[in-house]
């Protein structure tokens, strides 16, 4: 195997974080939640994310998928969904009638920014070869794998489907629609 070269890896894993979270940031921005886009992933520059990061960096897919291969898990990933509400994996609580772990229903603030970092997520791996549709065909990919709650997994599939039908745009201004009416409630 060949040795790590950690001065690279630092460099490609910290501009390939900062390039997403810049990403996540302006589509907040697009989507009417900048807040948001200005606290998306800050957990990623802990030593617990970060050093994993740079020990399991690729450039191609999130270093979790390399330390998972590894370990059966990681630990990264572990920490990232416990702190960062955008992920439906953080959304699964104790269900006191059924005594078991369940999902939960995502508030639409944390759905929103999901699609924000999806659709960031896509373009900074795909690079130039991004389209609309990627982020709606990786969200298909594993969806039969996904332990999410049915409302919120229909909502982020309506966001994805728009964007691959309508566009950008046009998604962005429903978004900050829906956003004005959370925040007139």
């Amino acid at each position: 195997m060949p040795e790590t070269n950690y001065i690279s890896n630092f460099i490609g894993h910290f501009r390939t974080v900062t390039a997403h979270r810049h990403q996540v940031l302006i589509h907040c921005i697009k989507a009417g939640i900048p807040i948001r886009g200005l606290l998306h992933d800050l957990s990623k520059f802990s030593p617990t994310e970060f050093i994993p990061g740079i020990k399991y960096y690729q450039g191609t897919r999130s270093p979790n998928e390399r330390e998972r291969e590894i370990f059966g898990y990681s630990q990264a990933w572990m920490h990232h969904k416990g702190r960062n509400r955008h992920h439906f994996e953080y959304w699964n609580d104790y269900n006191p009638m059924t005594k078991k772990i369940m999902p939960v229903t995502m508030p639409d603030i944390y759905i929103f920014e999901m699609f924000c970092d999806r659709v960031a997520a896509s373009k900074i791996y795909n690079k130039d070869k991004y389209t609309d549709s990627m982020p709606l065909a990786y969200f298909m990919l594993g969806k039969s794998r996904h332990f999410i709650e049915p409302k919120t997994s229909k909502k982020l599939e309506f966001l994805l489907t728009m964007l691959q039908d309508r566009g950008e745009d046009y998604t962005f201004r429903y978004i900050r629609r829906q956003v004005r009416k959370i925040k007139r409630r």
